[in-house]
């Protein structure tokens, strides 16, 4: 008998043991995936921006030594840079430096170079500011790496080289090395290109087993998207053994969309004494959205509410956010087959085909764009004027999620135009959560019934 309970007692065990390993499993996974979110938003961000945001942030300059003399530039003439640099800066489309250039470039172009963590987001301009200083700091007559510049992953240091090549067009001696997974290169061999852009495992092994790269030879180190580097398991400390090789003198450049503690903290250990460019944050505002909510009792009611404010409203873009990839193509096919012009995007499609979708609706070559969440951030679309959640957004645990409802909404009101927003409810449960989020913002959103025609036309124009 006691051996039979002691049998029982360690398949208890044994199965406590399998359970917990299968949730970490489980919390392994969700945290790749959004680890995988961050780094194709931020991919995507740099492939639908052709042109610099007009960012209306306020920029907060802290200087190291405040005993220097601030200042920043209005013109790439100020910078004093070689002329076959400013070519390609003109080249490239700048006809001026933008919010993040202006404070940035005068202190990665001073002498002696001084450090600097900065806070930017995509289209800002800073791959352009980094890129900038790294090719100033280059002796072209001097055949092996002189800056070294670390991403995230492989694509994003495929877009990071790709603005490197556009700017040093006129400069053709000098050159770039990828250090990615696939290039491989012979044992022994040295690199002659002056700057070398790479993953962080790549790179390491580059300078320290392999020793393709003297690392006691860089001059500038950039470490681009902080914030979705340390999210990836490893990055961290890869990144952290590369920076501790290099030598004392080497100007060290770090960028990050975010300022959370732990990147804050990461920054700290990779930059030694300083400067910090963050932008101020500036609130989005709900002042310039109208918002309604529309009852019905099913999803096909939901459709058919749809199809009435469709109808009525002579849109210039609408968004339509689903909270599932399911949802989103049923939605889509549903709208097309009622002759609307429509494009979808969703998680599983490559980045690539997500930037061509977005690219063929802001040129208007389709009305709506159905989404899930992959689109509630950072794609400004001028011509949009009105959001319809067609499912309210919530967060794992069915909790309104307040931050992506105002990112979602966000797309419409901006640049000081009016937005609607209307909110499809089919439930109680979905009555509730628009109340808590109605209490959040401390903004009434009112009823609307979509058979009234003559309203909606009255609340859209």
């Amino acid at each position: 008998m006691a051996t039979d309970s002691w049998a029982l007692a360690v398949d208890e065990q044994e199965a406590a043991v399998k359970s917990m390993t299968n949730l970490q499993i489980k919390e392994e996974k969700v945290k790749a995936d959004t680890n995988e979110d961050r780094a194709a938003q931020s991919l995507l961000n740099k492939l639908i921006r052709s042109n610099l945001v007009d960012n209306t942030n306020q920029v907060e300059v802290l200087q190291r030594d405040p005993n220097s003399p601030l200042y920043s530039v209005k013109s790439f003439e100020e910078l004093r840079l070689k002329p076959q640099l400013l070519q390609g800066v003109y080249a490239m489309g700048f006809n001026r430096p933008s919010k993040i250039q202006e404070n940035a470039l005068p202190m990665m172009l001073a002498e002696p170079p001084q450090n600097l963590i900065a806070q930017s987001q995509s289209g800002t301009g800073k791959t352009a500011a980094f890129v900038l200083a790294m090719l100033s700091r280059v002796e072209p007559s001097d055949r092996y790496p002189q800056c070294l510049c670390l991403s995230p992953t492989y694509e994003l240091a495929l877009q990071t080289g790709k603005v490197i090549e556009q700017m040093g067009k006129f400069y053709p001696e000098l050159k770039l090395a990828y250090a990615v997974r696939g290039n491989k290169l012979e044992r022994g061999q040295k690199i002659s290109e002056q700057i070398v852009i790479g993953t962080p495992g790549t790179v390491l092994d580059w300078c320290s087993k392999l020793k393709f790269i003297d690392p006691k030879k860089i001059k500038v180190f950039v470490l681009d998207e902080a914030d979705v580097m340390i999210a990836t398991q490893g990055h961290q400390d890869q990144s952290i053994r590369i920076q501790r090789m290099l030598p004392r003198n080497c100007q060290m450049l770090l960028f990050s969309a975010t300022f959370e503690d732990s990147v804050w903290k990461f920054a700290q250990k990779v930059v030694p004494d300083p400067n910090v460019i963050k932008l101020k944050r500036e609130e989005e505002t709900l002042d310039t959205i109208k918002q309604y909510y529309v009852l019905c009792s099913s999803r096909d009611e939901k459709f058919q509410a749809l199809c009435n404010l469709y109808g009525a409203i002579t849109i210039a873009q609408a968004m339509i956010f689903c909270h599932t990839r399911k949802t989103a193509s049923w939605l889509a096919a549903e709208l097309s087959k009622e002759g609307h012009q429509v494009a979808l995007l969703s998680g599983e499609m490559m980045v690539e085909q997500r930037a061509a979708v977005i690219e063929r609706f802001r040129e208007g070559k389709e009305k709506v764009l159905v989404t899930t969440n992959v689109c509630a951030r950072g794609i400004d679309v001028e011509q949009v004027s009105v959001v319809i959640n067609f499912d309210l957004p919530v967060d794992k645990d069915g909790n309104p999620d307040n931050e992506t409802y105002l990112h979602r909404i966000g797309r419409t009101g901006r640049f000081g135009k009016r937005g609607l927003a209307v909110n499809m409810v089919d439930s109680k449960h979905s009555m509730n959560i628009l109340n808590r989020i109605q209490e959040h913002f401390n903004k009434k959103i009112e009823r609307l019934d979509t058979d009234d025609l003559d309203e909606i036309e009255k609340i859209a124009n």
